[in-house]
C-alpha cells in the first residue's frame, strides 16, 4: 500500500490545495512541503529492497475479467526517478513560497503542481504500459496549466498550448505504439514486455512500433525536430522551470527510452533514430544557447542539448554507454535545478533575466553568485564536480564505437564540440552576469541577496554537486548500480566511478573541450561588444514557433474551407447527408455478411401485433407530412409512434423498458414543444416558377432516402434476430441476478451492478450534454427576423404552439382557459414525489429504478413550471439542478470507490442484511446508492435543460415586450412630433 500511497496523496493534497484561501500562502506551501518530503522518506526508506535486484509489486484488481489491473511495480531505476521527482519537488515548494508573489493565486499554483507530481509518480511507477499512457498524458495536461499559469500573459497561453500540442500529438503516438508492442508479445504488463525483447525485435510490427515510441518520446523530451516548444515554455514561473526542465517533464522520454532499452534497443534502426536526433538535439542546442540574452533562455537550450546528449547515449547500443546515461540524468537533474534557481532570484530581485542588462552581480549577490558558478561549472564539466564524471563516460563511450569510419570519426567529434558549446554558454552565464561593472542603473530594482531560505534549495542541490564530484563512488555509487541495473537488463557492464583514469582520449577530449569552450566565448564577447552578435547565424530562418504556429494557421484555414464547402445553416441537408451515409452501413453489412444456413424459429404471426405497428407506422408517416405543415401536430404524431414502442416493449415482457420509453417520451415531447419556439416562423410567400417541380424533386429524393435507410436497417435487424445464436449471456444474467446481484429484476441488476460501470459512464455523458447544453443556451439570442415581431404574434404562430411553450403565457392559458386551479397541480407534487420514490425503491426486484424515478420527478417538477410558472417554482421549491449533477455523480463514483478502498474491483455489490423491530429484515445493496447517484443525476440533468429553455422563453418574451413597447413609444413621439 505504501505505492499506492505515494502516488495517490499528491492528488488528495491538489484538491485540498484548490480549496484553500488565496491569503493562505504559508498554509498551502506547507502543505505541498510536507506531502513531498514525506513521500521523499517513504520511497528513500524503500531503497534497502531495491538495492539489491527486487521488485516491490502492488495490485489492485479492477475488471478481473478482462484482465485489467491497476499495477505498480518499483525496481532500483523507478526509486531514483521517483526520489528525484519527490526530492527536487521538496526543494522547488521550498523555493516557490519565497519567490511567488501574494497577489498571486498560490493555491492554484500548488494545487497544480502536487498533481503534475502524482502525474509523473504515475508514468514512473506504472507496472502497465496502458495506464503508464494514461498518467503519460495527464503529465502534458497539468504541464501545460503550469506552463500557462499567468494566463494574462500571451506568451504564457502560446507556450502552453505548444507544449500540450506537440506531448499530446506524441502521447496519442506513444499509445499507438504501446497497442502494437501489446500485439506482438500478448501483454500489456511491464515486466512481459522487458523480458520479451527478443521477440519484439523479431517481429515484423516492430519498426512501426518503434518509430510511434520514438515519437512519443522525442516530443516530451525535446528532441530534434521537436525542440522548439521548450524555450517557449520559460513563459512559466520560474519554480516550474527548475522543476519541469531538471527532474520531471522533459525527462520522461529520456525515462521511456531507458525503460523500454531492454526490449527496443539492440538493432541497426535504434541506433540510427535515437543516435541520430541525439546529436543534432545536443549540437543545436547547444550552439543556439550560445547567443541567447534571456537567462532562463540559455538554461532552456542548455536543457535541450543535454538532453540530447543522454538520447545519444542510450542510441549506442552499449550497456556501459546506458549506465553513463543513467548517471547524467542524476547529475543533470542537481546542477539544472539549481541554476534555474538562481536565475529566478535574479530575476525575482534586479528585475530582469536580460544577461546584456546584468553585471557585477557578485558584490551584492556573493552567496547566490558563488552557487551559480559552481552549478555552471558542473554544467560545464569543470573536474571535482560531478558533471565532469558523467561527461567524461560520455566521451570515452563516443570513442569506443565500432561503426562505419565516417561515424567513428564524427561521433566523438561532434561530443567534442558539444562539450566547447557547454563551456562557452556557461561562461557566459558566469562572467557577464557576475563580473564585470556593477549594473545599478541598468535594472529596474538594486540588487542585493534574497531571504536565506529562498537560496537553501540551491545550496543543496550545489553540495551535492561538489560530493559527487569528490567522492563519487562513495555517495553516488550504489544507488548508480541500482538504477541501472534494471536498465542494461539486471547485469551491469563492468566500470569505475573515479576522478583519475589516467592519460587517455576522453581526458584529452574533456581538455579540448575546455579550451575550446573558452576561446569560442572570447570570440563571441568580442563580436558582441562591437555589436557584429545579436542573433545566432544559420538559425535566424530555422524557428520552429514560426514554423508550429504557420502549420496551425494552414489547418485552420483547411478547416474553414471545409466548413464552406461542406456545411449549412440549414438542419435539413445535413441530415440527408447523414441518412443517405447511414444506408451504406447496412448494405455493407449485407452484402458482405457470410451466408448461414439454419434459422431461429419465428414466433406466429399476430393480426394484433401487425395492426399494432400500422398505426405506429402511420403516426411516423404523418408526422413527417404535418411537419411541413402543422409543426405542433408533428410533435404529437411522433410522440404517438414512440407509444407504439412501449406497448410493443410489453408485448415482448419488457416492463422495465416500456416504463423508461413512456416517461422518456413525456419529456422529450415536453422538450421539443420548448424548442419549437426557436424556430424560424412560416411567411406564405408566391412561390417562384419552376418551384413546385423542384420542391416534388427535393420531397421525392428526401423519401428515397429515408424509406432506403429504414429498410436496410430492418433488413439488418431481421437478419440479427432469425440468426441462431447457439451461446447466450442472457442464462448468466438470469442465473447470478438474485445470488451475485441482490435482485430479481434481472434488468436493473445488470444496469447498476454488473455493467455498472458503463452506466456510470453514460450519466457522465448525460451530465455533460446538459452542463453543455446550459452553457449555450446561456449565450444563445433568437434570431432578429423572429424577435422582431410584437408579443402578441409571438404569442400565436399559425401552428398554435407557442401558447405551450411559454411558461408565463402557459399558466395564463391553464387558469383562464382550462379552469385548471394551479394549486390542483401544486397537490400533485406530492402524489408525484411517492410514485417517483415507489419506482425507485422498488427498482431492484420489480420494473423500476433510478433512471425512471428520476425522469417521474422531472415531469413532476416541471408541471409547476408550465402551471405556476418559474418564478413561483423557484421561490418556493429551491431547485439546483447543477448541485444534483454533482451529486449524483459523486456519489455514484463514491459507490465504485468504495468497493476498491475494501480491496474489490471498482462498482463491486456488497449487500448488508439487518433486522428492524418492526420491519423485520432488511436487505440494502451497495448498488442502492450508486442508483441514488443515477436518480440525482437524471433529474439534474433534465430539469437543467427543460428550465433553460423555459427561461430562455421568458426572457425572450420579456425581450419582445419591451421592443414593442419602445416601437409603439417611438411611434407615439413621432406622431406628437
Amino acid at each position: 500500500m505504501a505505492l499506492l500511497l505515494i502516488v495517490v496523496l499528491p492528488f488528495v493534497a491538489s484538491l485540498f490545495a484548490a480549496l484553500m484561501p488565496h491569503d493562505a500562502r504559508n498554509r498551502e506551501s506547507t502543505l505541498a512541503g510536507l506531502v513531498a518530503l514525506g513521500l521523499t522518506v517513504q520511497m528513500a526508506l524503500l531503497f534497502p529492497q531495491v538495492s539489491g535486484g527486487q521488485i516491490i509489486d502492488m495490485r489492485v484488481e479492477w475488471i478481473p475479467v478482462l484482465g485489467l489491473e491497476f499495477h505498480l511495480r518499483l525496481d532500483g531505476f523507478a526509486w531514483m526517478f521517483a526520489m528525484l521527482v519527490l526530492g527536487i519537488g521538496s526543494l522547488v515548494v521550498l523555493y516557490a513560497r519565497y519567490y511567488m508573489s501574494p497577489s498571486d493565486p498560490v493555491p492554484r499554483f500548488f494545487s497544480f503542481f502536487l498533481a503534475f507530481m502524482g502525474a509523473m509518480l504515475g508514468v514512473v511507477l506504472s507496472g502497465n504500459l496502458i495506464q503508464m499512457v494514461v498518467f503519460w498524458e495527464l503529465t502534458s495536461l497539468f504541464s501545460f496549466l503550469l506552463i500557462g499559469y499567468w494566463h494574462h500573459r500571451r506568451d504564457a497561453r502560446r507556450g502552453a498550448r505548444m507544449a500540450l500540442t506537440v506531448t499530446g500529438a506524441g502521447g496519442l503516438c506513444l499509445l499507438g505504439g504501446v497497442l502494437l508492442l501489446g500485439r506482438i508479445t500478448g501483454s500489456y504488463e511491464l515486466e512481459a514486455v522487458l523480458a520479451a525483447g527478443e521477440k519484439i525485435r523479431a517481429s515484423t510490427l516492430y519498426l512501426p512500433a518503434l518509430g510511434l515510441v520514438l515519437l512519443g518520446a522525442f516530443t516530451k523530451s525535446a528532441q530534434f525536430p521537436f525542440h522548439f516548444w521548450l524555450p517557449r515554455a520559460m513563459a512559466a514561473p520560474t519554480p516550474v522551470s527548475a522543476y519541469l526542465h531538471s527532474a520531471t517533464m522533459v525527462k520522461l522520454g529520456v525515462f521511456l527510452l531507458a525503460r523500454l532499452w531492454p526490449s527496443l534497443s539492440g538493432t541497426e534502426a535504434w541506433f540510427r533514430a535515437v543516435s541520430g536526433a541525439g546529436v543534432c538535439t545536443m549540437l543545436l542546442g547547444g550552439y543556439a544557447a550560445m547567443y541567447q540574452r534571456d537567462l532562463k533562455g540559455l538554461l532552456a537550450y542548455s536543457t535541450i542539448s543535454h538532453l540530447g546528449l543522454i538520447v545519444l547515449l542510450l542510441g549506442l547500443n552499449s550497456p556501459l554507454a546506458a549506465v553513463a546515461a543513467v548517471f547524467h540524468v542524476m547529475n543533470h537533474a542537481t546542477f539544472k535545478a539549481s541554476l534555474f534557481m538562481a536565475a529566478g532570484i535574479i530575476d525575482h530581485e534586479t528585475g530582469t533575466r536580460d544577461i546584456n542588462k546584468l553585471s557585477g552581480l557578485i558584490g551584492p549577490m556573493p552567496i547566490t553568485a558563488t552557487l551559480a558558478i559552481i552549478a555552471s561549472a558542473a554544467m560545464a564539466g569543470v573536474p571535482l564536480l560531478n558533471g565532469f564524471i558523467s561527461k567524461e563516460m560520455f566521451f570515452a563511450e563516443t570513442t569506443f564505437i565500432q561503426a562505419s569510419r565516417w561515424v567513428e570519426l564524427g561521433l566523438p567529434l561532434a561530443a567534442t564540440v558539444a562539450g566547447m558549446f557547454s563551456v562557452a554558454y556557461s561562461l557566459r552565464l558566469v562572467v557577464d552576469v557576475f563580473f564585470g561593472p556593477p549594473c545599478n542603473d541598468q535594472v529596474p530594482r538594486p540588487p542585493h541577496e534574497p531571504p536565506h531560505w529562498m537560496r537553501v534549495p540551491s545550496e543543496i542541490l550545489v553540495v551535492l554537486c561538489l560530493v559527487v564530484g569528490i567522492v563519487p563512488a562513495w555517495s553516488v555509487g550504489p544507488l548508480l548500480a541500482a538504477a541501472a541495473a534494471p536498465v542494461v537488463g539486471g547485469t551491469l557492464p563492468e566500470y569505475e566511478l573515479a576522478l583519475w583514469h589516467g592519460f587517455n582520449m576522453a581526458l584529452l577530449m574533456s581538455v579540448l573541450a575546455l579550451v575550446g569552450g573558452t576561446l569560442i566565448y572570447l570570440v563571441q564577447r568580442a563580436l558582441r561588444a562591437r555589436g557584429h552578435l545579436d542573433t545566432a547565424p544559420l538559425l535566424r530562418h530555422f524557428d520552429g514557433q514560426r514554423i508550429f504556429e504557420n502549420a496551425l494557421a494552414r489547418l485552420s484555414e483547411a478547416g474553414r474551407r471545409s466548413r464552406r464547402i461542406l456545411g449549412t445553416r440549414r438542419l435539413q441537408p445535413q441530415l440527408t447527408v447523414m441518412a443517405a451515409l447511414a444506408v451504406l452501413g447496412p448494405l455493407a453489412v449485407l452484402w458482405y455478411m457470410p451466408p448461414f444456413g439454419e434459422k431461429a424459429a419465428l414466433l406466429p404471426f399476430s393480426p394484433m401485433f401487425a395492426m399494432l405497428w400500422v398505426i405506429g407506422g402511420t403516426c411516423a408517416v404523418m408526422a413527417a407530412v404535418q411537419a411541413k405543415f402543422h409543426r405542433l401536430a408533428a410533435i404529437m404524431l411522433a410522440s404517438g409512434a414512440g407509444l407504439i414502442c412501449c406497448v410493443t416493449f410489453i408485448w415482448f415482457s419488457a416492463p422495465d423498458l416500456a416504463l423508461t420509453q413512456l416517461i422518456a417520451e413525456v419529456v422529450t415531447t415536453v422538450l421539443l414543444l420548448l424548442g419549437l419556439r426557436w424556430l424560424p416562423l412560416r411567411r406564405e410567400t408566391a412561390p417562384p416558377a419552376g418551384t413546385p417541380w423542384r420542391r416534388f424533386g427535393r420531397r421525392t429524393r428526401d423519401l428515397v432516402i429515408a424509406v432506403s435507410a429504414g429498410t436496410g436497417l430492418a433488413a439488418l435487424s431481421w437478419t440479427m434476430m432469425t440468426r441462431p445464436f447457439p451461446q447466450s449471456i442472457s442464462g448468466f444474467f438470469l442465473d447470478n441476478a438474485l445470488t451475485q446481484g441482490g435482485g430479481t429484476n434481472v434488468v436493473n441488476v445488470m444496469l447498476v451492478d454488473f455493467r455498472g460501470f458503463d452506466t456510470f459512464g453514460e450519466i457522465c455523458v448525460l451530465g455533460i450534454v446538459a452542463l453543455t447544453v446550459y452553457a449555450l443556451l446561456r449565450r444563445f439570442r433568437p434570431a432578429v427576423e423572429s424577435m422582431a415581431l410584437p408579443p402578441q404574434q409571438l404569442a400565436a404562430p399559425d401552428d398554435g404552439a407557442t401558447d405551450l411553450l411559454n411558461p408565463r403565457l402557459a399558466h395564463d392559458t391553464a387558469v383562464g382557459y382550462l379552469m385548471v386551479p394551479a394549486v390542483l397541480v401544486r397537490l400533485l407534487l406530492p402524489l408525484s414525489v411517492l410514485v417517483s420514490v415507489y419506482f425507485f425503491m422498488r427498482g431492484h426486484n420489480q420494473p423500476g429504478g433510478g433512471f425512471v424515478a428520476g425522469l417521474v420527478m422531472s415531469v413532476a417538477l416541471l408541471l409547476q413550471y408550465i402551471v405556476s410558472g418559474a418564478e413561483w417554482v423557484e421561490e418556493h421549491l429551491r431547485i439546483f439542478p447543477r448541485r444534483w449533477i454533482a451529486t449524483g455523480l459523486l456519489l455514484a463514483l463514491a459507490t465504485g470507490g468504495g468497493a476498491v478502498v475494501l480491496g474489490f474491483p471498482f462498482m463491486t455489490t456488497h449487500t448488508a442484511h439487518f433486522s428492524l423491530p418492526v420491519l423485520g429484515d432488511i436487505h440494502v445493496p451497495s448498488a442502492l446508492f450508486f442508483d441514488i447517484g443515477v436518480f440525482s443525476l437524471v433529474l439534474g440533468a433534465t430539469m437543467l435543460i427543460l428550465t433553460a429553455l423555459a427561461h430562455q422563453s421568458i426572457r425572450s418574451h420579456r425581450w419582445a415586450e419591451e421592443q414593442a413597447e419602445r416601437a409603439e413609444r417611438e411611434a407615439a413621439e413621432g406622431a406628437s412630433a
